[in-house]
């Protein structure tokens, strides 16, 4: 290790202390990574089941039901909880820790062929630095300015790819580790939410395209009819470039028009014509290649064993969650909660009406309306991409200063605008027009997050922070609270720590709390849908919004996680939040409840395209 003291001018000069690490073993690092000893491996046999805060997981190793990183009150809320009332989420955690899984050798060999030629395919990240520009012979400030700019912006991205390095050989060597072992099994446990995580970080189902492409389900079940139709529609999802965006039936057209180019994937993955790397999930479909030409080369593709767990995601899972809260008809809509004879894609909903608005903007006298310039240039500039992001994140309470930034990074992208004044004011515009619409689309939304953000004020003011229970009984405290500085002197240098205070962050409790609360949300329909799912026989794995299960077995889990969505939001769960709030708070007043829609929840029953 090298230690450097610097001087930093600021309004006086302070001199600070920066231990980096030296270059050569920097350079070593990633070389050992493959031999480095991890702890929390996958487990060989059955986890522990949950059955208190610390009690439950791995044998031998440290094991706790929450990632609470500190955070006093939320380890005494769990540990104050009578146990009966944690039971539905210790057996949802045990359901998760009980899937059993293995190593696709097949996809790992194709992984490691790659990897071995250096990397740079199928978002493998190169396995070579970007090489350094030579200094110009020059005595131009310009040039030597801008030469030292692309020094620094080189040295960046070799710093990202010496990390992702890194992070690749991790999950190859963990990969390689587990590859012969007939099956292995992830021990879960919680964030403050309820959001359920393996305990094992590095290869593991919520990794990346080149994890899930190299696990599969340890226990295999026949297709069938209904399955053998699943694993085409699941192609189609991984290969997606819009696909995924047609109704199930286009789905399976599409894949059944490949069979040419799905079967020469799997006999020669890189020596062919590699249309399986032309899929936004690579890996997982060449994964589903194999099995799929398999089953099909097979003299009976119905009765064919397949590994593979089939993926049911949710459209835009957040405001999924907002419609169902508000009862909301207009956003139930724009979100799959009712049938419709394809997917309703909401980001194509939001840039159709931004398009709307501008056209319009776009006819008015620039004299006395100046956006109208801007409209015009950008209506050929609006599509579902250059929303999408902001949509995304209008469910975690974006700011209009983050969409606008979300739009200039896309805007910048596409490069069709050159001057950076104009891309800016370009994105001002755009993200103000792209909040109006997503306001006008889901105004039950709105009115909900604005309602949790004004009860977490509140809340704050008395310097309390904002606490409630999950449906299914995990209490939540957020943990935002202002650091204070703690000073260790040294022989070298003063050292300065950050410490947690007793005073809440006011903001942050309020801005994160409609976001926490919707995940709370999120983590107990998917809880309730592993337990019901394990008492079905079903395997299942979840991360967040997306379910999964054998192709044959898709049918049974959409019934269950669509009644198990119905029973979530059929139970007063808003009124219980502000009783709760009153409760804890009674000197306190709070505001009404936002006003509710008359959408029938048991539409979800119904619609093919709510997780899809």
């Amino acid at each position: 290790m090298v230690h450097r003291i610097y001087d930093l001018h600021l309004n006086a000069s302070r001199r600070y202390g920066v231990i980096e690490c030296d270059p050569l073993v920097l350079k070593g690092l990633e070389k050992t990574a493959r031999h480095m000893v991890i702890p929390y491996m996958p487990m060989l046999v059955p986890p522990l089941n949950w059955t208190g805060y610390d009690k439950g997981g791995y044998f031998f190793l440290p094991s706790y039901v929450m990632r609470i990183h500190g955070a006093r009150q939320q380890r005494e809320a769990i540990k104050r909880t009578p146990r009966e009332q944690l039971e539905p989420v210790f057996k949802a955690l045990d359901a998760l820790g009980n899937t059993r899984w293995r190593v696709n050798k097949r996809v790992l060999s194709v992984v490691d062929r790659i990897w071995a030629s250096g990397g740079h395919l199928a978002d493998l990240v190169d396995r070579n630095d970007v090489p350094l520009p030579e200094e110009p012979d020059t005595e131009d400030e310009t040039l030597l300015k801008k030469w030292k700019w692309k020094v620094k912006s080189v040295k960046k991205e070799n710093m990202e790819r010496h990390s992702q390095r890194c992070d690749t050989e991790l999950k190859l060597a963990v990969a390689r580790k587990m590859k012969d072992e007939e099956g292995f099994y992830y021990p879960h446990n919680l964030d403050f939410r309820g959001r359920a995580y393996p305990m094992h970080p590095y290869l593991n189902h919520l990794g990346s395209d080149v994890c899930r492409g190299i696990l599969e389900f340890q226990e295999g079940r026949p297709l069938g009819k209904s399955g053998l139709s699943w694993l085409k529609i699941h192609l189609a999802n991984l290969y997606a470039g819009g696909v995924d965006k047609l109704s199930l039936e286009g789905r399976i057209a599409f894949t059944e028009n490949h069979l040419d180019d799905i079967f020469d994937s799997v006999d020669k993955p890189l020596e062919g014509r590699r249309w399986w790397l032309k899929a936004e999930d690579p890996f997982q479909c060449l994964a589903v290649c194999i099995n799929l030409a398999e089953a099909l080369r097979s003299s009976s593709p119905e009765t064919f064993i397949s590994h593979i767990p089939v993926h049911q995601d949710g459209s835009c899972n957040g405001l999924q969650h907002y419609a169902a809260l508000g009862r909301d008809k207009l956003g139930a809509a724009s979100v799959n909660l009712v049938t419709g004879e394809k997917p309703a894609d909401v980001y194509s909903g939001i840039a159709v009406r931004v398009l709307e608005i501008m056209r319009r903007d776009a006819q008015k006298d620039p004299v006395v309306f100046p956006e109208a310039l801007r409209a015009k240039l950008l209506i050929n500039q609006v599509d579902r991409k250059l929303v999408k992001q902001t949509v995304m994140t209008s469910v975690y309470g974006v700011t209009y200063i983050g969409a606008r930034d979300q739009i200039k990074r896309r805007l910048k992208e596409r490069g069709s605008i050159s001057d950076d004044a104009e891309i800016f004011g370009c994105a001002c515009y755009a993200a103000k027009i792209t909040l109006t619409a997503l306001g006008e689309m889901f105004e039950a939304a709105r009115g909900i997050m604005s309602w949790l953000g004004e009860c977490a004020k509140i809340i704050a003011s008395e310097n309390q922070p904002v606490r409630w229970t999950t449906p299914l009984g995990l209490p939540v405290v957020q943990p935002y609270r202002k650091f204070g500085r703690h000073l260790i002197k040294t022989s070298l240098q003063v050292l300065t720590l950050q410490r947690e205070t007793e005073k809440v962050m006011v903001k942050r409790q309020r801005t994160a709390f409609p976001p926490n609360f919707v995940h709370s949300l999120d983590s107990s329909h998917m809880m309730m849908t592993a337990i019901a799912c394990k008492k079905a026989g079903l395997s299942f794995a979840g991360v967040h919004d997306s379910y999964w299960t054998h192709a044959c077995d898709v049918d049974e889990m959409n019934k269950i996680l669509r009644e198990k969505f119905v029973q979530l939001y059929e139970t007063p769960i808003l009124e219980n939040l502000l009783e709760s709030f009153q409760q804890s708070f009674p000197a306190l007043t709070f505001p009404p409840l936002p006003e509710r829609g008359d959408f029938d929840l048991r539409d979800v029953l119904e619609s093919p395209y709510f997780f899809n």
